[in-house]
């Protein structure tokens, strides 16, 4: 169970407001790219389906967060509400990145999101697939770290 001492504001039921402010924090801590300030976001029993992985749990996520971005090199990320319900949110992202050989992809894919009465995230099922792209193709071109807020999001991107 989560302590009340865990808070993560906003929190449930959403609106359209907070449900935007959610997403795009998640965003901003992914980009941050630090495995333990991201898995305190979720609660301490999360369960999260990523591709074909199931971790359970901060330490499972933590685990997991630092092996993908020991491969997936210069890492950029953008997230964007979908829909939203209750304790529910479903967001649609792209991130850019390369690999040990310096192909670049782009990857896409869809998260459905459940939260508890305190805002941390006790599910994430995500859906991504994986396109090689030229290096010429990237969009995303900010600095390392948080996602300027005048850079476009998905839609403005044509994503």
């Amino acid at each position: 169970m989560t302590s009340n001492q865990e808070i993560r504001p906003p929190f449930p039921p959403f609106t359209y407001d907070t449900a935007t402010q959610k997403v795009r924090m998640a965003e901003d801590g992914w980009n941050n790219r630090d495995p333990e300030k991201v898995a305190l976001a979720y609660t301490p029993d999360s369960r999260w389906r990523n591709r074909a992985e199931f971790p359970v749990g901060r330490a499972q996520i933590i685990e997991f967060l630092t092996r993908k971005w020991a491969t997936e090199h210069e890492y950029r990320l953008i997230k964007e509400l979908w829909a939203f319900h209750d304790n529910h949110i479903a967001v649609r992202f792209a991130y850019e990145w390369h690999n040990d050989n310096g192909q670049w992809f782009r990857s896409y894919g869809n998260e459905n999101w459940e939260f508890d009465p305190n805002g941390l995230m006790q599910c994430r099922y995500a859906s991504i697939n994986d396109l090689p792209i030229q290096s010429s193709e990237r969009k995303f071109h900010w600095p390392q770290g948080r996602r300027p807020d005048d850079h476009p999001g998905l839609s403005e991107l044509g994503l």
